[in-house]
């Protein structure tokens, strides 16, 4: 942790055969929802002005389609007996922006099952790779917890 930045983000890989099939956005509040705008001649925008001229006046939408950062608390659920619990917040998201009901959900790295206890959740089907036999054991009584 010396001489460097700390890393405060995580790339997440969707895989696909081809180009994916579906694509949910998630939306996010906007944070300047409801203001109006003057768009002018040229295309632009500008606060409300009375000396310029306008072509329009437009209000920002309520919600936005999210970036590609998003974020999520981490750390919780220690009692399950794993070490790093997939935030479920965070595989839901990902699950109900490429996928649609009754789709498959597969999860190469299956740990404590927080992926398929998703995917039941939202009335998707899925299939998941666990080496370590302790994490098979949680995983399954998440998933038994959750049908």
């Amino acid at each position: 942790r010396t001489k460097r930045y700390t890393n405060c983000f995580e790339y997440m890989f969707i895989f696909s055969k081809g180009q994916p099939n579906v694509c949910n956005y998630l939306e996010t509040k906007c944070k300047t929802a409801g203001n109006k705008k003057n768009r002018n001649n040229n295309g632009t925008f500008s606060q409300n002005s009375a000396d310029r001229p306008r072509e329009e006046i437009t209000t920002t939408k309520e919600t936005k389609i999210l970036d590609n950062v998003w974020e999520y608390p981490v750390g919780g659920k220690k009692d399950l007996g794993h070490p790093a619990i997939f935030p479920e917040k965070l595989a839901e998201d990902h699950i109900l922006s490429w996928s649609n009901e009754n789709d498959l959900i597969y999860d190469p790295f299956m740990g404590s099952g927080t992926t398929a206890k998703m995917a039941i959740l939202n009335k998707r089907n899925w299939i998941g790779s666990e080496i370590a036999k302790e994490y098979c054991e949680i995983a399954e009584k998440r998933i038994n917890e959750n049908l």
